[in-house]
């Protein structure tokens, strides 16, 4: 195994705090460290929204001066727009609800920019999420939660595997946001103040129902009410809906909001009921595709605990495997499990894996 100083650690750069101070703790440890800024969206072509990336670039450059790094930039716009932005309209148009973050992950920061780091002689990458990478003594790399339980980003690279995850650093894993804060006012660091970014930042103020409209068309059909039956309105298609959401639809003598509870893709209704609707309560679930960060399949029935969302508290749930299928089986019911999002396992601090909610 190399020693840290002939360790050659290519550090994804994004021109916020946390990558920034991501970068000093590597200098610190005495690893051989280059900055690399990603560019993955412009404006332009058949999908307009919005991206920052010019101003973030201008961030990182900085950073890389302050901190007497090489700053590469490196351009995976085409595999972005083919993998995460395809990816999403498609989920979307199939009237399901995804997180192209982990999409992203898996085939952009730790798929294609991984690669391009071996290409260019690196032995590692490094980025500034929270999260934390450990080697048992059966040498299997897991990955565990970070210090900062509100910060763990654990839930969106749950997708990673063994040989990503023996070429990663996470050099924030033991930090709070608060100190990585610190450090960066105590050193100087050009972006201290820097706000956190939010949200998708290809799609930027401009409201998802909007941004989505470019690519997939409308399709009306009718609102009802889960228990009378009565129609309220008319929806633009279903793809534009989430489960659990609040719907602006009203109901004739009542003030109590209304959440979209169950959508019926077989005849294009939306349904629409209130908080405490049974419709939004699941007490299990079939989830698809899921993927070990072991690489290996566990011993069913597997008992453990299941985030259904990021920062959800952990719910503790049975998994068994039936007929080809995962079900996911809760000791507490959950409410408005959203089809398309990810259902992620742990065993303690340590994230399993997961798969995606049928």
């Amino acid at each position: 195994m190399k020693s840290k100083k002939d360790t050659k650690v290519l550090m994804c750069m994004s021109g916020g705090v946390d990558s920034s101070v991501a970068a000093h703790l590597l200098l610190e440890e005495g690893y051989q460290v280059v900055g690399a800024f990603m560019k993955q969206w412009t404006d332009g072509g058949d999908v307009a929204g919005v991206c920052t990336w010019k101003e973030d670039r201008r961030d990182a450059v900085r950073v890389a001066s302050f901190l007497g790094i090489p700053l590469l930039t490196l351009d995976f716009e085409k595999e972005y727009k083919e993998m995460v932005m395809g990816y999403m309209f498609k989920e979307y148009s199939l009237g399901r609800t995804p997180n192209p973050d982990v999409m992203c992950n898996k085939w952009i920061k730790f798929g294609f920019w991984l690669e391009k780091a071996k290409e260019l002689g690196f032995d590692k990458i490094a980025t500034g999420h929270y999260a934390n990478i450990s080697l048992t003594q059966a040498n299997m790399y897991e990955l565990t939660a970070a210090k900062d339980t509100e910060k763990d980003q654990t839930y969106f690279l749950h997708q990673l595997d063994q040989k990503q995850l023996s070429q990663t650093i996470f050099p924030l894993g033991n930090f709070t946001k608060d100190e990585v804060r610190e450090v960066a006012r105590k050193i100087h660091i050009p972006t201290a103040e820097k706000d956190e970014s939010m949200g998708i930042c290809f799609v930027g103020e401009v409201p998802m129902q909007d941004f989505l409209k470019q690519k997939i068309p409308t399709t009306p059909g009718d609102i009802i009410h889960s228990k009378t039956g009565e129609t309220l309105g008319r929806h633009q298609g279903l793809p534009f809906y989430t489960i659990g959401q609040r719907h602006g639809v009203v109901q004739k003598g009542g003030d109590e909001p209304l959440f979209v509870v169950q959508k019926r893709q077989e005849n294009n209704t939306l349904v629409v009921g209130y908080q405490g609707d049974p419709l939004l309560v699941s007490n299990e679930v079939v989830v698809e595709n899921i993927h070990w960060v072991s690489g290996q399949s566990p011993t069913f029935p597997l008992q453990c605990k299941v985030r259904l969302r990021h920062r959800q508290v952990l719910q503790e749930v049975r998994v068994e495997y039936k007929k080809g299928q995962h079900v996911l089986q809760f000791s507490t019911p959950q409410k408005a499990i959203t089809p398309g999002q990810f259902a992620v396992l742990y065993s303690e601090n340590t994230c399993l894996g997961g798969g995606v909610v049928k």
